[in-house]
């Protein structure tokens, strides 16, 4: 078990939480991320089913700017993991988007949300960087 602070309360430990804890504090430390406007595994319907988002970040006025996927370590980052989040977001069409595996991660910025179209950016933006 871990404490979790931004949720404030106990969860399993697993591979998969390991990275969320550590990137979450990644956002926080490195990047300037308010930590009350991140949201960890936050319930959104999809398709008539109910999913959860692993790490979503607002802007100072509420609104979704970023989804953040959390794989385990031994997770390969590759296109089927990209097309699973940018097809997640189609219905939600939030700016940016991170994947990381606790090893590796990038970032995408979506350019055309009706033609799937994103690009990688170098580097995860500091909260401060997110264009909304």
């Amino acid at each position: 078990m871990i404490l979790d602070p931004l949720r404030r309360k106990y969860v399993k430990l697993t591979p998969e939480e390991w990275v969320r804890q550590n990137f979450v504090q990644y956002l926080i430390q490195e990047g300037k991320y308010p930590a009350g406007l991140i949201g960890i595994e936050v319930m959104c319907k999809y398709n008539k089913m109910k999913k959860r988002i692993d790490i979503l970040v607002h802007d100072r006025k509420g609104d979704p700017v970023m989804i953040i996927e959390c794989k385990s370590g031994e997770i390969e980052l590759d296109d089927k993991v990209d097309d699973q989040i940018v097809g997640y977001n189609m219905k939600f069409r939030i700016p940016y988007l991170v994947v990381t595996n606790g090893i590796k991660h990038y970032a995408i910025r979506m350019t055309d949300y009706d033609r799937h179209e994103f690009e990688y950016l170098m580097v995860i933006p500091l909260y401060e960087e997110l264009s909304v």
